[in-house]
């Protein structure tokens, strides 16, 4: 990782600014280059924490007015108060504002900053907790090379990351990766207690569930293999797994799962226009 010098603020301290700045931390970023705005004590605790030499205060303009990139890590509904707040102070001239809050377009941060003000928005998901999440960047004109890489190497910190070119697709990236985990989870959940009922322990079930799914998706990161090829892998004509499956088709899991996206990226187009 090249991230040098330019110091880097974040407004927001949450579960989503915690796991990039502890990627930071692990690429080997001084605590000292990193600042955070964030009102809640208990939560200025934790960052506190996570290293020695990081400054922590409740007031953004404070952490606005000397960070090189400014990542605005706050829940869409906080953000037009931020926005505002942003736009009537003095910050650092070419500041990169990185936005990964959910639904908010970048037309909606620089009509609040200004057309000029280099935005990139990032849709991270919450396996970047444990460094293994899936971020998506895509940035306004303004953004020039150097900003571009700085932003794809501090999103990286946390898993993996990718830029898109078309804003639009950002909806479907949040039903896809964004909201993504939740299905997993349930899927987990579900077989979990499904196999509680087969007899099995609930502290056996659970392991079993947890190493399956680790299994896997590590196995289907070989992104050289259809992911077809690796069901078909594991289901012999007429065994177990034929049967499950038989079941799982029967029920229209192929067309719930179509719906469920549909309805996620619905949702998000929904979230990201403004307020009447």
């Amino acid at each position: 990782m090249t991230i040098g010098t330019p110091s880097i603020g974040f407004i927001g301290g949450g579960n989503m600014a915690q796991a990039i700045i502890g990627g930071l931390l692990r690429a080997g970023v001084p605590a000292r280059q990193l600042a955070v705005a964030e009102p809640d004590d208990g939560c200025r605790h934790r960052l506190a924490a996570l290293a020695a030499g990081m400054r922590l205060t409740a007031a953004n303009h404070e952490v606005a007015a000397l960070a090189d990139v400014l990542v605005l890590a706050v829940k869409p509904q906080v953000m037009p108060a931020v926005l505002a707040g942003l736009a009537s102070q003095q910050r650092p001239p070419g500041q990169l504002v990185m936005s990964v809050a959910a639904g908010m377009p970048v037309a909606s941060i620089t009509a609040a900053l200004g057309a000029n003000t280099a935005v990139v928005r990032v849709m991270p998901n919450q396996p970047a907790t444990v460094g293994a999440g899936m971020s998506v960047l895509v940035a306004s004109p303004a953004v020039n090379a150097g900003q571009r890489t700085l932003a794809l190497e501090l999103a990286a910190t946390t898993g993996r990351a990718l830029w898109i070119e078309d804003e639009t697709l950002m909806d479907a990236v949040t039903a896809v990766s964004g909201s993504g985990p939740a299905y997993f989870y349930l899927l987990m959940e579900l077989m979990e207690a499904g196999a509680v009922d087969l007899g099995l322990p609930r502290d056996l079930a659970r392991t079993l569930v947890r190493q399956t799914a680790l299994g896997a998706a590590r196995t289907a990161t070989d992104e050289s293999r259809d992911l077809a090829d690796l069901r078909r892998s594991v289901t012999s004509p007429g065994g177990t797994t034929a049967a499950a499956l038989a079941v799982m088709e029967q029920a229209g899991i192929r067309e719930t799962l179509c719906r469920a996206l549909v309805a996620a990226r619905d949702r998000s187009i929904e979230l990201g226009r403004p307020s009447p």
